[in-house]
């Protein structure tokens, strides 16, 4: 089923997601919808707070928008080392029409649990070091908009709630 993918400024987007405590049947059903919602929109990933859920729950798959060979679905993920710096041009379902440069790091290494439960290890550059960073700040409460100069946030802010009426 696909879920409805909240935009900014939600409130759900601006907190501080809750870990997980016990991979359910309802969790794999979050899961599969997630994936569904992420493929049918386009996206190379899509956190749980994106779609209303404030828990600590990603899906990315660096292969997209269009081809689908390598989804990854993190529990908990936390960076745990990281290195280099790299500039990005981001975008982001829950912040349409806003794409920004944002500085990440090059390098990172991330431990999750997977759908199993079973603790997993992702060290990684490029393009899916940075989609797991984009990931990862939504589960922090920090979204594309966050990531923008005073100005421009106050101009996208004026847009997004135009749009929200």
């Amino acid at each position: 089923m696909r879920l409805e993918i909240c935009t900014w400024p939600d409130e759900v987007l601006e907190a501080k997601a809750e870990p997980i405590t016990e991979i359910t049947p309802e969790l794999d059903e979050l899961i599969e919808n997630m994936v569904q919602t992420m493929y049918e929109s386009d996206g190379v990933g899509l956190a749980a707070p994106q779609v209303n859920q404030s828990i600590r729950l990603i899906c990315v798959d660096q292969t997209g928008p269009k081809e689908r060979g390598d989804l990854r679905v993190l529990i908990n993920p936390e960076i745990v080392e990281c290195d280099g710096e790299v500039e990005s041009d981001e975008g982001c379902l829950s912040c349409p029409e806003l794409n920004l440069k944002v500085r990440r790091k090059e390098r990172v290494k991330v431990k999750a649990l997977n759908r199993s439960g079973k603790e997993i290890c992702v060290e990684t550059g490029g393009l899916l070091a940075i989609i797991l960073q984009h990931e990862i700040d939504h589960l922090e409460g920090v979204t594309l908009a966050d990531r923008s100069g005073r100005l421009k946030k106050a101009m996208y802010r004026k847009k997004a709630l135009r749009w929200k009426r």
